[in-house]
């Protein structure tokens, strides 16, 4: 049976620059079944899901609804449920968490100032204390979605939550299904896809180690999608894996091509100058999909350490 991921990997389609566009995510428990659009299509109050997503709008933020791995009864629940808050801008990143029983206290929060990385409202709002366990892993599993991730991202998190992995959680959507297993690492923000159990124990023990694996990483959700592509670029020519040194300054420019300034936290800049392309040959994007697409891709073709004269002007 041909699937999107099965077709994009006989492809060798790049996963760089793919990932999905947040600052920070809002993460909300919520237990059994999720339809294509969770928000609006599981146990959670549908029109509270409406709510939240007019509240997010343009803030930077982004909601998705979590659960823990294993079976899903179609049941509604009152019970607690966990709460994270996570900025994903380098310098500034965090993971705050708490237990809601009445998810409705979620429209309270300042959503602009939560974009912005201030933590304050979350913490007064809905008494929020910083998450200090494990690494939160995010493994998208929404088969309603897509089913290669209910077919590649079940087990997958199945298999992190049987080796005792805490962090690890069922995610609705991280966008790129043709990339699953996809998966978010929090706090530092980076999406992975095509992942295997062991790439996750490199890559969690690389955010222990205050460092990024670039293999089959997707890119910083704090960015837009070429300064992700930019980013990972400048971090494989650099060799640079240090967690939090590299920031995308400002993306100049529009498709199909970009000029992305990024700065080292040791003063040097860069400009990257990022293409867009089309991945051929055409191909449906996802397996819910009737017609033939093909999907952008960001592709790297110059990088250049800018001057202290070339910066100031």
């Amino acid at each position: 049976m041909s699937t999107c991921s099965t077709v994009s990997r006989g492809l060798d389609e790049p996963v760089s620059g793919t990932a999905p566009v947040a600052r920070t995510w809002l993460l909300l428990e919520q237990p059994g079944p999720w339809g294509a659009k969770a928000l609006t299509s599981s146990h959670l109050d549908p029109a509270l899901g409406r709510a939240l997503e007019a509240a997010v709008k343009g803030t930077g933020v982004r909601i998705a609804l979590i659960r823990r791995p294993g079976r899903h009864a179609d049941r509604h629940t009152s019970a607690d449920r966990r709460v994270y808050a996570a900025h994903t801008t380098p310098g500034n990143a965090w993971v705050q968490g708490t237990v809601l029983t009445d998810p409705r206290r979620l429209l309270d929060l300042d959503f602009a100032a939560l974009g912005r990385g201030d933590r304050g409202s979350f913490d007064t709002t809905l008494a929020g204390r910083p998450h200090t366990g494990d690494p939160l892993v995010l493994v998208c599993t929404n088969g309603k979605r897509d089913r290669c991730c209910a077919l590649l991202g079940r087990p997958l998190a199945a298999e992190l939550a049987a080796s005792g992995f805490e962090g690890v959680w069922e995610v609705t959507h991280l966008g790129g299904h043709r990339f699953s297993p996809t998966m978010l690492v929090l706090p530092h923000g980076y999406a992975y896809g095509r992942v295997r159990a062991d790439d996750v124990r490199d890559i969690l023990h690389g955010v222990r180690d205050g460092r990024i694996v670039v293999d089959n990483c997707r890119g910083n959700s704090a960015w837009d999608r070429p300064g992700q592509a930019a980013e990972l670029a400048l971090r494989s020519a650099l060799g640079e894996h240090a967690a939090q040194v590299l920031t995308v300054v400002r993306t100049d420019g529009r498709a199909p091509q970009w000029e992305v300034t990024v700065a080292h936290a040791d003063g040097r800049h860069w400009r990257v100058t990022v293409a867009q392309g089309a991945s051929l040959p055409a191909r449906p994007e996802s397996c819910g999909a009737s017609v033939l697409g093909s999907p952008a891709r960001m592709e790297v073709t110059a990088v250049r350490e800018l001057t202290v004269t070339a910066l100031a002007s």
